[in-house]
Formats: structure tokens, sequence, C-alpha cells
């Protein structure tokens, strides 16, 4: 059978729609925080910085889990990873359910946000593997079950943090992961064939050379960038819940501004992965990342409730395809072989940066005590972004030969 029979496939978008399910799940853990963050403030009696620390773990947790667990795909398959992440999720959120206090919350969310972290860069990279005219639409649809769990998970706990607490929230994610999750991976066990693999390779290398960077220079490069766009990012995603306390509307109205961010990320998601297929994806994280900074821009002089939903869902809007795009890149640019480790190396960045921009966002508002400056440095730190995405860009054009010397 060839590379090319193997790719674009029925069998493929099968597997791909139980990689969303298994998304679903397993990208739960690093919303859940954030949904919980007044209530953690309030049981613990801390700061808005320190009770954004959990959060900030958990991000630690989820970057190095996107780098070591997207090397063992490499070497061991998906399915295996998945698994043992499913338990390490449950085993973590019945930690944090008997935590007795902030410090053993934090640990327990270290091992919530590492087994997380196999739902996406991993998962992302192995869908990517099964695709190639469609392979930006497809990552994009396997990117979106994190917005999707975002989306859908707060909504799906409202009654039990009302009525039980946070606790019993965490109870019901527990068991989701061991009695659903668990079992879906054994599914994904199937492992791509060696000539589909050669075919990408081939493909990746033609593009690198248009750019003369070296692997490693183009990684770093887009850790550089990854870092930058989600600084930015962090700050809306990260706190809009408080946010929407500190102006007097209440928990429920953030959780619900960020369920709506976060569906309309989806969408965002999806248009960028047909961009990507046309465009490519530096062209189309650029569009998206400066798309993004004017966002942030509207943020500034706003605090009415309707014109804060109409500005989330602008953000929702512009940043969905960014973190996508980056895997796009990767298989564009990369070796297939090193799909997992690559593609985790650079989500992990992404994911540093979002938990940096959380932490410091908090800290800002400590000392300044509002929101303004955190969105500033959001907005500087996305410059950054769209001045890397810029010169990747320039590069990879085409490059007519150099003429000879005149005798």
């Amino acid at each position: 059978m060839t590379g090319s029979s193997i790719l674009d496939t029925r069998a493929s978008w099968g597997r791909l729609a139980l990689a969303l399910l298994v998304s679903l799940i397993g990208n739960a853990g690093m919303w859940a925080i954030i949904l919980i963050l007044p209530d953690v403030q309030a049981e613990f009696e801390v700061g808005r910085a320190s009770a954004s620390l959990p959060y900030t773990v958990t991000m630690i947790g989820f970057a190095l889990g996107n780098f070591l667990i997207g090397r063992a795909v490499d070497r061991y398959g998906l399915a295996w990873s998945l698994a043992g992440s499913a338990v390490l999720m449950g085993v973590g959120y019945g930690t944090a359910f008997l935590a007795p206090s902030l410090a053993l919350l934090a640990l327990a969310q270290f091992f919530i946000g590492f087994g997380s972290a196999a739902s996406f860069g991993p998962l992302i990279a192995d869908v990517s593997q099964w695709f190639l005219k469609r392979r930006g639409l497809a990552v994009a649809i396997a990117a979106s079950g994190n917005y999707l769990s975002g989306a859908l998970w707060p909504m799906l706990l409202a009654g039990t943090l009302a009525a039980d607490g946070w606790r019993a929230s965490y109870v019901i994610l527990a068991v989701s992961c061991l009695v659903v999750m668990l079992p879906a991976t054994w599914l994904l066990r199937r492992r791509l064939p060696e000539s589909a693999m050669a075919m990408s390779e081939a493909a990746a290398a033609a593009r690198a050379r248009t750019t003369g960077l070296s692997p490693r220079a183009l990684t770093a490069l887009l850790a550089v960038a990854g870092i930058g766009c989600c600084v930015a990012m962090a700050m809306p995603q990260v706190h809009i819940v408080a946010y929407c306390v500190d102006l007097g509307y209440g928990p429920a109205v953030g959780a619900e501004m960020l369920s709506l961010m976060l569906l309309f990320g989806v969408a965002s998601r999806l248009v960028s992965g047909v961009m990507a297929d046309k465009l490519g994806g530096v062209a189309t994280l650029l569009i998206g990342s400066t798309l993004q900074m004017l966002a942030l821009f509207l943020y500034l002089p706003t605090s009415g409730l309707t014109s804060l939903y109409l500005v989330s869902m602008i953000f929702g809007l512009s940043q969905g395809g960014i973190v996508p795009s980056y895997a796009v890149i990767v298989r564009e640019y990369l070796p297939a072989r090193e799909a997992g480790a690559r593609v985790g190396f650079v989500i992990m960045s992404t994911i540093v940066g979002m938990a940096v921009g959380g932490w410091l966002s908090g800290v800002i508002y400590d000392v300044t005590g509002s929101y303004q400056w955190a969105f500033l440095n959001g907005i500087a730190f996305n410059a950054l972004n769209v001045a890397v995405m810029i010169y990747i860009l320039t590069r990879s054009r085409p490059r007519a030969p150099a003429m000879p010397a005149p005798a």
C-alpha cells in the first residue's frame, strides 16, 4: 500500500473523530483550574497572584508533558501515552479533591497538567501524520478539542459548582478520565505505515530548503514566537472570570464569557485550518496573531457588559487558530519522524507563555490594582510574535538563482 493511499482517507477522518472525543476529556484539566480560581482565592484566603499559582503550575506540567509525551509518542505510539496520561489525570483530580492547602492543590494540578498534555500537542502531531492535502483542517479540528473542552465543561459543571463546590466537580472529571478516556485510547493503537512517513519526510525537506534555516534554528524561532503570542493570549483567557468579578458582574458571567470566547475560538481554528491548507501555516499564524493584538487593544476602553461580551467574541475569533498553526508549520518544514517531539517542544513554548502570562497578569494586577497594564503587557509580547512570523515568512519565499558574475 502506497503512502498516498493511507493519507486523507476515511480511516484518517475516523481516527480524527476519535482523537477529538479523547481531547474533550483530556483537556479539561487546564480549564477547570481557571473556572475555580475565585473559589480557590476565597477558600484559601490568598491574593490574586497566589490564587493564580495553581494555574501556572498546571501550565508548567502541561508544557513539559507536551514535549516529553511527544517524544514518547514518536517512540512508543499514541495509545500507550494516552492511557498512562488518563490514569495520571485521574489520580491528580483525586489528590486535588483531598487537598487541604494551596500548595498541595498546586502539586496535584502539575500532574493534571502533565497528563492533559497528551491530548494536545502529541495528539495533534499524530493526527497531522495521517493527512497531507487537508492537514491544516485536520490539525485545526484536533486542536479544537482543547477549546471545546474549555467551552463545554464550565456549562456541564455549573450546577455542581453552585451546589457542591469545586471539589465535587473534580470527582466528576476524575471518573470521566478513567471510565471514558482510558478505554478509548485502545482504538488509537494503529501506527502510520512507513511509506506514508517517507512521503511526508520528502515534502517537508523540500519546503525547508526554501528558508535557508536549519531545523534547530527554525524550531527555536517558533518557540520564541510561541512564548510571545501566548503571554498575550493568557491575559483574557486566564483572568476573564476574575475581571468580571472585579467589575461587579459575578463569576457566572465571567464563565459565560470564557465559554463564548472559546466557542468562537473553535470557529477561528476551523477557518484557520482551511486557510493553512491554502496559504500555509506561517501566513495563517501571522494573520491570527495580528488580529489578536488588535483585539487586546479593544479590551482597554471596555467595561460595559454588552461590550465585554462583544470584545470577548472578537478575541476568540482572532486567536483561536494561532496555536494549531504552529503544528502545521512544524509538519510543513521539519522532519516527520520527529513530529511528536518537535510539535511538543513548540507547543511547550506556547504553554510556557500561557503560564508566565497568567501569573504575570496577576502580579501586575496586585501591583497596580487594575488589569489595564496587564493588557498592555500582552500587546507588547504579541508584537514580538508578529515580528518573528514576518521574518520567517520573508525567508520562506522562493529565491531566484544567483546570476553569474560578469567576466
